[in-house]
């Protein structure tokens, strides 16, 4: 008799038939399950049938996914994936349309099971759809339903993309080149084309060719985020495959349709919320754009190159004009010292040959770019910088040439210039879609706000290091706020001075400071219990509410979601797919599958997940990984989570190890832990407010020479 954890108990339905309720042992092949199934039934040959699941996506069940079946689920006698393929082949070339779109309805449903999809692939289905595209006698319905199935298919990587035709290629470009299109042919289209160039870098030349960058923008212009959504994505994907010599081509060319000013009004100001999808495809066009400067970060200057020394000298000249006299007879000596005063006014470290400053890289000729674009654009500014610098003693004038050096890298760092897009990382900024040369002006504001914070802290040469982690301090602490505009950012860091900076950094070492006497840890010690058994009800309340987490594949976008939830009694994890992200919580009854916690053996995370050990584009992810966390179960399985943000990561492994009675160790339980610790000592210290607390406890008193004060009742 095999143990209860093989018997699975699942009810089985047939069209016009009663269900049959049954036991599986989980031990017996699976074909002799079905031989008795459709013994049942009287069905004749039980090799041309097979179970799914009758509920969510309906995937085939093999062998291989025969445990994943849990009791009171409710199956489906199909036909098997290899019947199912061989008569779906046939339907999808009848010469009936009806019965061609119902079949072509079908495959778009079946296609997304990778057991279907390899009998499909391998009886040359996925050519079939091609000449049926090629053929372009397909509209509207059907032609949507094919370009799904054709996704999906190829989703599964059972095939590789370098197979497809040019003439497919160039049918599937004119759906997205059309002005008037179906809006889901054309999503879909813009799906296939996306796919194509990052899983090929010979396609990527095809499509390059075929699509009109013009009518990608004008795409943005709809009221359809999700097609706006599509055509960012294929943008950032020509960007990304583009060889380096052709990205700054590109680049002039989405600038010269205007691009980003199309992306501020339809998208960033639009009427509609952005969601998360379009968020993380504005980080990576926003990241793009910034790695166009890679190439001036990484490159040093030549201290012989004349026309690189030429800048420098026009730095010179519009700083100091009024005293430069291109007619004067002096001798080149007097030349030579005129110009290592200025040099050295104009805060070079070499005043002799200041092109040798720019010779270190990071951030190389990119700020000596930065200097010219102030010089001339913002002349005043520039000057008034300067001027007002020299004018000062020498210890303390704020040298312009080596803090616009030192800036620059400090920028390239803040905005990751040179590192490629985090998958599933969405922090835009709006402000940088709102002027074509946003580096630069950003620069302006952050080099004022730099000589605005030196005078607030009246630093010297030796205060440099420290002056430039304030000014990295404001303006992080500004980009965090979002601001919308350039003029928002330059009212932020205005307010972020130098005393907001200290009264914030006081703020927040607080806790640390304030209560470090014996006495105040000694309370806290008393207290914490009662606060970590809070977070911990807090995390498993939230572990209720559920969340919705993301299927991923190779595909950079994923539309598939899943949904988790803990029991009420703490006892079950209910989970299941969903065809949308839901908008709340989904109900228990809507989640087919379960998962005793009883059940449950360890909670692995990162690189010790089993999705994360097999070989795919996620294993090279560091930002996956640090999302990942699996449930491994009995037998010998585990549930695999890739949380949709660091919050949600940290609630469900904090809840997953408080209901295994382990101890929480999440950044965010101990953020919560000091912030609720240090309330609750503030609120039990009120009365003592401006009391100095002792060190020690006041000493017992001696005993009383005598007890005769002691009143005797009686």
């Amino acid at each position: 008799m095999p143990p209860p954890s093989d018997i699975v108990k699942v009810a089985i339905e047939w069209p016009g038939a009663n269900a049959q309720l049954i036991e599986i042992d989980q031990k017996k092949p699976l074909i002799a399950i079905i031989r008795e199934v459709c013994d049942g039934w009287s069905l004749p040959n039980p090799e041309h049938y097979t179970l799914r699941y009758a509920d969510g996506t309906q995937l085939y069940i093999t062998e291989k996914t025969r445990n994943e079946i849990k009791n009171g689920t409710i199956l489906r006698l199909a036909i098997s994936p290899n019947r199912a393929a061989r008569q779906l082949l046939e339907r999808i070339q009848s010469s009936c349309l009806d019965s061609r779109l119902d079949a072509l309805k079908e495959l778009a449903k079946l296609s997304a099971d990778a057991t279907f999809a390899t009998e499909f692939i391998n009886m040359e289905g996925i050519f079939i759809l091609m000449l049926l595209v090629e053929s372009g006698t397909n509209f509207g319905e059907m032609l949507a339903f094919t370009l799904t199935a054709f996704l999906e298919l190829m989703d599964h990587g059972i095939i590789s993309w370098d197979m497809i035709s040019t003439a497919f290629i160039k049918q599937i470009a004119s759906y997205v080149n059309q002005t008037t299109v179906d809006a889901s042919i054309l999503q879909r289209s813009l799906a296939i084309l996306e796919s194509m160039v990052l899983n090929s870098q010979s396609l990527y030349k095809k499509v390059a060719e075929q699509i009109t960058v013009g009518q990608l923008i004008a795409h943005l212009q709809v009221s359809n985020q999700e097609i706006q959504t599509y055509a960012i994505a294929l943008i950032n994907a020509l960007f990304l495959k583009a060889p380096e010599d052709r990205r700054q081509e590109m680049s002039n060319v989405l600038a010269q349709k205007q691009l980003r000013s199309i992306i501020l009004n339809h998208i960033i100001r639009g009427n509609r919320a952005i969601k998360t999808e379009m968020a993380h495809q504005l980080y990576v066009l926003q990241v793009l754009t910034f790695n166009l400067l890679e190439e001036r970060m990484m490159t040093k200057m030549d201290p012989q190159d004349q026309s690189q020394r030429d800048i420098i000298f026009e730095l010179r000249k519009i700083a100091f004009d009024a005293e430069y006299d291109p007619n004067s007879s002096s001798s080149l000596e007097k030349r030579k010292a005129m110009y290592a005063r200025d040099y050295k006014m104009l805060g070079f470290m070499n005043h002799v040959n200041p092109a040798m400053d720019f010779t270190q890289t990071p951030p190389g000729m990119l700020a000596l770019d930065n200097m010219l674009y102030l010089a001339k654009l913002h002349q005043d500014m520039y000057i008034r910088i300067v001027l007002e610098n020299s004018s000062r003693e020498d210890k303390h004038e704020c040298p312009f040439g080596r803090s616009s050096i030192e800036l620059t890298k400090m920028m390239c760092e803040i905005l990751q210039v040179g590192e490629l897009p985090n998958e599933g990382c969405n922090e835009y900024h709006p402000m940088f879609f709102t002027h074509d040369r946003a580096f630069e002006e950003f620069f302006c504001v952050c080099i004022q706000l730099l000589n605005k914070t030196w005078k607030e802290m009246r630093a010297t040469s030796e205060d440099f290091n420290k002056v430039m982690q304030v000014v990295r301090e404001q303006i992080t602490r500004s980009l965090s706020t979002k601001p919308n505009s350039l003029d928002q950012f330059k009212n932020k860091v205005r307010c972020m001075s130098y005393s907001e900076i200290l009264r914030l950094r006081q703020s927040e070492r607080m806790s640390q400071d304030d209560f470090q006497s014996p006495p105040i840890i000694e309370l806290r010690e008393k207290i914490q219990p009662e606060v970590v058994e809070l977070i911990k009800q807090q995390r498993l309340n939230r572990l209720c509410e559920g969340t919705s987490f993301r299927k991923v594949s190779n595909r950079r976008r994923q539309d598939k979601f899943w949904y988790c939830r803990l029991s009420l009694n703490h006892k079950v994890l209910h989970y299941g797919d969903l065809d949308e992200n839901p908008q709340g919580e989904v109900a228990f009854e809507s989640l087919q599958e379960k998962l005793p916690v009883a059940d449950i053996k360890a909670v692995v995370t990162g690189k010790d997940c089993p999705h994360m050990r097999e070989k795919s584009a996620l294993k090279q992810n560091k930002e996956v990984q640090e999302l990942a966390f699996s449930i491994l179960h009995d037998p010998d399985e585990a549930l695999n989570f890739i949380a949709p943000n660091k919050y949600e990561y940290c609630i469900w492994t904090d809840g997953l190890n408080a209901l295994l009675g382990k101890e929480m160790t999440s950044e965010l339980t101990k953020n919560d832990l000091d912030t609720l610790l240090s309330m609750e000592l503030k609120l039990r210290l009120l009365d003592l407010e401006n009391i100095q607390i002792p060190e020690a406890p006041p000493p017992i008193p001696k005993e009383p020479s005598s007890y005769d004060f002691v009143y005797h009742y009686g």
